[in-house]
């Protein structure tokens, strides 16, 4: 998630839009524990069911939504 981060120049702000699209909210605070380094006390692995929301909410934010 963060080399998609960076390859599609996305800020914090866009990601929690982006996952709201897909009907997954999340708060940028939670968001952030993703992105801090391994050892950081605070990191969280990204699970895949947000892996699969954002990358599902990325769909809709490129083409729209379905017709």
């Amino acid at each position: 998630m963060k080399k998609l981060r960076v390859a599609l120049q996305l800020r914090d702000d866009d990601i929690v839009n982006i996952l709201k699209l897909a009907n997954f909210n999340i708060t940028r605070t939670e968001l952030s524990a993703f992105f801090r380094a391994e050892d950081h006390p605070n990191f969280k692995p990204c699970g895949d069911q947000v892996l699969r929301n954002f990358l599902n909410g990325l769909v809709i934010y490129k083409r729209g939504p379905k017709p």
